[in-house]
Parts: structure tokens; sequence; C-alpha cells
């Protein structure tokens, strides 16, 4: 498998330099060259052997099948649930799966346990180090610092809003006391914080002086590996499927897109946005227009610039990255994007849904559903919940449908216990986690100060 960039000038990678790469040298994501269908897996196999069978084609020659199948079985086997991503009954037709029963308690950690891995495979075999810089709206932080901390070729730096995580969020990153992790709270926002990640990424000098790698959505194996629980959700169902998806930053919903690409049997994706709604507005009527980000109950969507966006934009753009790379600076230069109405014709419409469900409501819909089923919900999952409640009743979507359940209520137990008079504990694992001291830097939104920082940190 080779993969090419969304920008269409940087050189075409194999998968091992993709995966330490993570951003194009044009600025651009890596998509593969061309996309397989899905294996043939017995209905037995486990959800790392199903990992493993649907990952093993864009991973190509780069790692066996043999070191991919042990990586595979040491990354799930971190989740506390034997069925690693399990579906839960919500009422007749619809299903909630719960993806954030591994280590950090988010949807992130079923990538970001096998991303951590197979860096470390990599650079083993290359006798290599790299140094990861990543932005986090609150929950990949901590999902790529617990894969990589015990990486003997990896440093870590992760950059979040200050003050825009939940303290759940922002402790699980912080009290990680591991000489290889640091932490940055930019005085910003989630999208300021990935600016700077990007700007240092198109340093050139700099990111090859550093020897910068990326664990973000903009690297191609976290997208990679959030296509299986698409695939098992299908299985475990065995019915054409409709699949809501929290969504900010779109890579978890791009990645049931993949699936979808692969022969997964789905007929349409809900994306679900909170107050910060520039998806749904792109999708209901063609407005993405970029705005001043909102503080919200559900902080990890609170974006504006849908980075992943990208690799859809490529293909609806006839794989033209020359196109695709001045949409990309229009909307970088005017907060505007917008595409043609054959192209939503042909890619968007039918298939993506979009619904916003603002505060209030996402409070309403942790309460009425503690209500009714005994389940505590996060306040990202609620989003989804809502969305699909208000797409049901205009009728825009029928038949079974599955909510990403991307957070544990424990990460946001203030917002769970305002709507339900419930406050959910955290598990074993993380019950001391108020108790542990932390470790952080505060840092203007300013490029020089934090590449300062970056350089110098580890030194």
């Amino acid at each position: 498998m080779r993969y090419v960039s969304t920008r269409g000038t940087a050189p075409e990678l194999g998968f091992a330099d993709v995966l330490l790469a993570g951003l194009a040298a044009d600025g651009g994501l890596y998509v593969p060259t061309d996309w397989p269908t899905l294996p043939d897996v017995g209905i037995d196999a486990t959800y790392a052997q199903l990992a493993a069978a649907v990952i093993a084609p864009f991973v190509g020659d780069d790692v066996d099948r043999a070191t991919l199948d042990r990586l595979c079985d040491e990354a799930y086997a971190t989740f506390r649930h034997p069925a690693t991503v399990p579906l839960v009954q919500v009422d007749d037709h619809h299903f909630v799966q719960e993806l954030f029963h591994g280590p950090t308690l988010a949807f992130k950690d079923v990538a970001l346990q096998l991303v951590g891995r197979l860096f470390d495979h990599v650079l083993t075999q290359r006798d290599e180090r790299i140094r990861i810089v990543g932005a986090t709206s609150g929950d990949t932080g901590s999902a790529a610092i617990d894969g990589v901390k015990g990486c003997a070729n990896v440093e870590i730096v992760i950059l979040y809003p200050f003050g825009r995580t939940s303290d759940v969020q922002r402790k699980q990153m912080t009290t990680v006391d591991s000489p290889n992790v640091r932490t940055v709270a930019i005085e910003g926002t989630f999208d300021d914080c990935q600016d700077l990640v990007k700007a240092m990424f198109n340093d050139a000098p700099f990111r090859e002086s550093q020897r910068l790698s990326a664990v973000n959505s903009i690297n191609w194996a976290r997208v990679m590996s959030q296509v299986v629980y698409y695939v098992a959700a299908c299985r475990s169902l065995a019915t054409p499927l409709t699949f809501c998806v929290p969504t900010g930053n779109f890579g978890n919903v791009l990645s049931g897109w993949i699936a979808q690409r692969m022969g997964a049997p789905i007929e349409q994706f809900v994306v679900a946005s909170n107050t910060n709604d520039i998806l749904t507005r792109f999708l209901r009527s063609n407005d993405m227009s970029a705005v001043d980000v909102v503080p919200t109950l559900s902080p990890s969507m609170d974006i504006q610039v849908s980075s992943n966006f990208e690799r859809l934009l490529f293909e609806m753009n006839g794989r033209d990255g020359g196109i695709t790379a001045e949409q990309l600076q229009r909307f970088r230069t005017t907060g505007r994007l917008s595409v043609e109405d054959d192209q939503r014709a042909e890619w968007l419409d039918g298939r993506f849904l979009g619904a916003r469900v603002d505060d209030a409501g996402t409070l309403d819909v942790i309460g009425r559903t503690y209500a009714a089923t005994g389940m505590l919900v996060d306040p990202h999952t609620a989003v989804g919940l809502g969305a699909v409640e208000a797409l049901r009743a205009s009728d825009e979507i029928a038949g079974p449908v599955v909510t990403l359940a991307t957070a544990h209520p424990a990460k946001f137990p203030d917002a769970v216990e305002r709507a339900t008079g419930v406050r959910p504990p955290l598990p074993a694992h993380l019950a001391d986690l108020f108790d542990r001291a932390e470790h952080t830097t505060v840092l203007p939104n300013d490029l020089a100060a934090v590449q300062r920082f970056v350089a110098t940190t580890f030194a």
C-alpha cells in the first residue's frame, strides 16, 4: 500500500513513513492510493483479530502479519470489557456503541493503544527516535500519552486549551509523571492549539531538526484504526445501519465513511454538533464559515476548523490535490468554504446528515436517558442521542441507528450530575486521580514560544 498527499505535491510514501511523518511535507494529509475491500473474517473472531484483518491491507509489507496480530492483541487487552467496543440497546431501533472502555475512558484509546505500539515497533526496527507534538480538545492528549508513555523511542508534547477541558481530562494528562511526557496549556482555543501544531509541521527545518511526528487524526494511522469498530457493529447487528457520530474534527465520521467505502453495510451518517456547528451548517445549507469557538459542556467538540474534512474534500475533488489546496487556502484566508452542487449531490446529500444540540438540549437528553434506561451518558454522547431524536422526528432517518458513545460519563461528572443528580464515579484504576500531582506548563498562543519549549524541554 502506498500513500499520497491531499495537496498533491508531497512524495508518495509507504505505511511506516506515513505513520512517522503524520502531516505530509506539502501540508496535506496522507490517504491510501486505493481503497481495499473488507476481508472475509469468521464470525467468532475477537475484536483484536478483526482489527488485524481490516488493518492489514493498509499496513502492507511494512509490518509483518504475525507482528500486527501481536500488536492488536496487546492493544485491546488494555480494554476493560471483553467485547472491547460493546453495543448497548437504548430503544427498539437505537443502540450505543461504547468506545470508552480503554485506559483513558475515551474512544481515542481504540486507535492510540495500537498506534503507540506501531510507533515503538517501527522505531525499534529502524533504531530511530521521534518527538510527537499534538493538540487536544480533551481526550486525544491523555489517550496519546497513555499509548506512548512506555515507549523507549518516543517523546511527546501535548498542547491543550487552558481552562477549556474538563478537570478529569486535564488531570489525566498532567498527572502522568514520565520522563518522555510534557503537557502545555495554551492561552487560547483548541483551534489555536491545532494551528500551532500545523505551523510547527509546516516549518520544514524545525520539523526535521526535532524529528516531529503526530498522533492527532491528521495521522493516517489514527483514522485507519477507527474503521474497525464500524465494521464490528455491522457484523454484530447484521443489518444496514445509520451511524450517529458526535463530531468536531470529522476524523471519527471519516473512518465510518472509509468502512462504508470498503463495503460495510452503512446507509447514512449523522454528524452531531454542539453549539459549534460548522459541520451541521455545511451539511444543511452549504455554510462552512468559521466563527468564534463557544465553550460548551461537550468540550471535545468545541472546534471550528475540522481538519479531517480535507480527506473527504480530496475525494470529492477527484483526488486533485491542486484544487484541494486552493480551496483550503481560500478557507484559511476568508473563513468560508463551499462545494459545487454536483459534488454535494454525489458525495454528501442523503449520505451525511447534520444536527445541532445546544447545552440545554444536552442536559435534557442526559436526564431523560437516565430516567428512561438507567444509563448515564456523557455530554458528547448526549449530543449524538439528541441529534438522532431530532432527525427521527423530522423523518430524515429511519431504521436501526448506532450512536457512538465517545467518552465515559465519569470524564464529565459535573454535567452528568447536573442533569441527573447522580455523580458518576471513576473506574478503580483512576479512583485516586484527583490526589495525583500535576505537571504542566502554561504558554501564550505564540508559535516562537511553543517552538522554544518543544526544542529544549527534553534537553
